[in-house]
């Protein structure tokens, strides 16, 4: 049995260990592998997936998508013969494959992002099955070659909401492609936790009395509050409905301040706030559009043969076309992704230091752009309010205020995010937990729980 959180950012599994959750090394990647793939062609994740799933799936999985694989086996054809890599990679090494040839190939970042996006077809609910299933596999293997043993029974962490729209409709198709995609590539038994109160779990077992605890957890994708009480009595309790005493949550998570960071610390040297000939502004649209990487539709329309024509035009009709060129550059090389991971990698340095330096060469010869830690807060003020606004709430709906306040998920390292949390509950004590491996050990307790 192991504790898997299939994050919207990274991955992580454990397991016990001396009646301690462990988190294991997956191979290469370490302890977090990160939720990322990358195919030289989308067409060919399916007869990847098909290749390594156990015999007994594998005949049901060829009847069900015929027509994919068919159109995969051309596909593969077309890469053998122009000499390219037929295999997918994931974590960083899908990163690395990417920027080597971001206009080729198909690369996806933190699929869990669009689960729950409504007006889905049955054909891109397909596809978000076999993604998630091929990197479920990937994980599966790396999980089992670690423990020399077959794992079976699993609990997936989940946020509150997948979705701020349409929550329970977008929850349920969430739900359904996770426990799809892991029961084919193995999984025989399948439970889902709230990732909030999975870290809640992993933060009770150093109380030695009842508390009231606010769980904060920022994820990649979505924030999830819970307020619980907790304590030794609790822990031991297999039913945990009466001490969840509220829960909030919204698709705002660390996915989103990178994209903010993009938009407004980045974006101004590509022509965002500049103007027309004619004095007026640029429109904004298509900069958001361009960094919108957890946004089919956006990302769509910004790579579209329309907007080509848009961002020419502008190019013409602009007071600094030499700013909106690179923003065409991004445009025809497909670099929203490089673009949003330099700001995703300043926002982890800017932890440590106050300034950073991006290097952005590659589309640009000597471009670099200079960022801080106040440039920082001022592009994410809307996010850090969401955030906020969410912790309010489970307050409010608990109707009590809790004892501590305990935070986690990557984006908690943050010395702009502590700051502004301290300022808004400034008489509460805030305890910041392991920034990842919360909800995987809380996980992988309550796994050890119900299978045990």
């Amino acid at each position: 049995m192991i504790g898997f959180d299939y994050g919207t950012s990274n991955c992580a599994v454990g397991v016990m260990q001396d009646k301690s959750p462990q988190l294991l090394s997956l191979g290469e990647h370490g302890r977090y592998i990160a939720s990322t793939l990358y195919a030289p062609s989308r067409d060919v994740i399916v007869n990847w997936l098909h290749k390594q799933l156990p015999s007994a799936e594998q005949a049901a999985f060829q009847r069900l998508r015929a027509q994919q694989l068919q159109k995969g086996q051309g596909a593969l054809r077309e890469l053998v013969l122009d000499g390219c890599p037929t295999e997918l990679s994931f974590g960083q090494q899908a990163l690395d494959d990417y920027l080597q040839e971001p206009d080729e190939g198909y690369y996806i970042k933190s699929p869990k992002s669009f689960l729950g996006a409504t007006g889905l077809l049955p054909q891109q609910i397909a596809l978000f099955e076999d993604i998630v299933a091929a990197m479920m596999s990937n994980v599966k293997t790396l999980t089992e070659a670690q423990l020399g043993r077959s794992v079976s029974q699993t609990v997936i962490g989940r946020p509150i909401n997948f979705q701020g729209l349409r929550g329970d409709e977008s929850n349920r198709q969430a739900i359904e492609i996770l426990t799809k995609a892991a029961k084919r590539v193995g999984f025989k038994e399948v439970e889902f936790q709230f990732e909030p109160v999975a870290a809640g779990f992993e933060y009770e077992a150093s109380l030695t009395q009842e508390t009231r605890v606010l769980v904060v957890d920022i994820g990649g994708g979505t924030t999830d509050c819970s307020m619980l009480l907790m304590g030794p009595k609790q822990a031991s309790s297999l039913d945990r409905s009466a001490d969840l005493l509220s829960h909030s949550g919204e698709r705002v998570g660390g996915n989103d301040f990178d994209i903010a960071f993009a938009l407004k610390g980045m974006m101004p040297s590509f022509g965002l706030y500049s103007l027309l000939k004619s004095g007026k502004p640029i429109p904004a649209n298509s900069f958001w559009q361009a960094m919108s990487i957890n946004n089919i539709q956006n990302q769509t329309d910004f790579y579209s043969g329309a907007n080509t024509r848009l961002l020419e035009q502008l190019i013409r009709e602009g007071e600094q076309p030499e700013l909106l060129t690179r923003l065409l550059t991004v445009q025809k090389r497909r670099l929203s992704y490089r673009v949003v991971n330099a700001a995703e990698q300043s926002k982890i340095a800017l932890t440590d230091t106050t300034e950073q330096r991006v290097d952005l060469s590659d589309i640009e010869q000597e471009l670099s752009i200079n960022l801080d830690r106040d440039g920082f807060a001022k592009a994410c003020y809307r996010e850090l309010s969401a955030i906020t606004a969410l912790m309010t709430d489970a307050v409010v709906q608990a109707g009590c205020e809790p004892d501590v306040v305990f935070v986690t998920g990557g984006t908690a390292k943050s010395p702009v995010l502590n700051a502004f949390l301290r300022q808004q509950f400034s008489d509460t004590p805030i305890v910041i937990g392991d920034h990842f491996g919360s909800v995987t050990a809380g996980l992988t307790r309550w796994a050890s729980q119900i299978y045990g």
